[in-house]
């Protein structure tokens, strides 16, 4: 095969990743390589947006990625996942959430709030955590909660959706995985109510239901929105893959405009899919490409992305309409550039000498930080150097959280 042919190959395959996606409320995403959400804690401490929280989403814009998704966005600042977060509600600082629109929509780019609510996994300094049913484990308490505070709910993530689409975000993404609230909701090891929000699929997806309802009603039909789902909690107990495919039917029956397909959860003790997968390529393209046979709303895949040749075998096999990309982008923020040119390139990834809890999600989150204060080649932090600055950096931020919130209090 002479160099030129091999060129031609590259760039024909290249050609699967660049061409553009187009959603059911007909919004065009340009290319099929989203920067998936990651929990980057770069707020103020006080809901809001930074100016390196802006610099980072428009790093990942400038470097081609067709959508960003900004994890971890709350409407409820009552439950939030960290004091880092971004919450859109009545004391956001509307010019802050403005310039991260618009500078993580350079080029063409779509960059959506990733709403959520960590419900058990509320970060206990700053928060009482409440979930579908109460909860008395080691490392793991909360409330449950009340049928009131279940049907805040909808009105909570719509509000939310608004406020990022009157900012100028492109879109919204529902977080329903990785074991925050939702989640929660879907899965019967953690969801044992007895009313209309608990037992079969169909009532513990009622709520998720009533969300994406609502939040549609509150943005209008072209405004899109994504949702994020679990294949699997990766518990015994368990969301299990059976009805996790009945929840993609489900879905199928509601105006949402993307499923990303992702798995695991948060809980203590549980082993994180993005850690204990390494080396073993996608984690969920089995799933996802079984859900893309029973919808026709466009699927997403997230997790283990790590070479070109994965996201373009993911894509051209027809088992996602879009892969989702989280740690190979942390690397490279123009990572998006090198898979759609003819010349390509890997991210190389680090390997680490010690693995303790946590270590690696709080390396990635301060490489964030690296990427947005345009400081990468400087960053040479180990794991437990890490855990500590961004440990330190929540725990410093819990004083003005309270204070900011402090109306919300119960």
């Amino acid at each position: 095969m002479t160099q030129l042919q091999t060129k031609h190959e590259l760039s024909s395959s290249a050609n699967v990743l660049a061409a553009p996606l187009e959603l059911p409320c007909g919004v065009m995403l340009k290319n099929r390589l989203s920067k998936a959400a990651m929990s980057d804690s770069l707020g103020d401490g006080k809901g809001n947006a930074t100016t390196a929280q802006s610099r980072l989403y428009e790093r990942w814009a400038e470097g081609g990625t067709a959508l960003s998704l900004i994890g971890e966005v709350q409407g409820d600042p009552r439950h939030p996942e960290k004091p880092g977060n971004l919450v859109l509600g009545p004391t956001t600082d509307q010019n802050a959430l403005q310039s991260l629109a618009r500078r993580g929509s350079n080029g063409g780019a779509h960059i959506w709030p990733q709403l959520g609510h960590a419900g058990a996994l509320s970060y206990l300094p700053v928060s009482r955590p409440k979930g579908p049913s109460a909860l008395d484990l080691e490392g793991l308490k909360c409330e449950s909660m009340s049928v009131e505070d279940i049907k805040e709910l909808p009105s909570i993530y719509a509000k939310a959706a608004l406020i990022a689409k009157d900012a100028g975000f492109g879109g919204v993404q529902i977080h329903a995985g990785h074991g925050f609230l939702l989640s929660q909701f879907l899965s019967p090891l953690f969801n044992r109510r007895t009313d209309e929000y608990g037992g079969s699929i169909k009532s513990r997806f009622r709520i998720v239901q009533e969300i994406i309802d609502t939040v549609r009603q509150a943005v209008g039909d072209a405004f899109p929105i994504g949702i994020k789902i679990n294949s699997t909690d990766k518990l015994e107990g368990g969301l299990t893959e059976d009805d996790a495919m009945e929840m993609v039917r489900l879905l199928d029956q509601t105006s949402i405009d993307l499923i990303d397909i992702s798995g695991g959860t948060y809980f203590p003790g549980a082993v994180a899919s993005s850690d204990s997968n390494s080396g073993t390529g996608p984690y969920f393209l089995d799933f996802a490409s079984r859900a893309k046979k029973i919808t026709a709303i466009p699927i997403m895949a997230t997790g283990g992305f790590k070479s070109r040749q994965q996201a373009i075998d993911a894509v051209e096999s027809g088992a996602v309409d879009m892969v989702s990309i989280g740690r190979a982008m942390a690397l490279n923020p123009h990572l998006a550039h090198d898979w759609l040119s003819i010349d390509g390139g890997d991210p190389e990834f680090p390997r680490f000498d010690t693995n303790p809890p946590g270590g690696v999600t709080a390396w990635y989150s301060m490489r964030l930080t690296a990427l947005a204060e345009d400081k990468e080649d400087e960053f040479n932090l180990n794991l437990e150097s890490a855990m500590s600055i961004y440990d330190k950096r929540d725990a410093e931020r819990c004083e003005g959280w309270c204070k900011t919130f402090d109306y919300l209090r119960e």
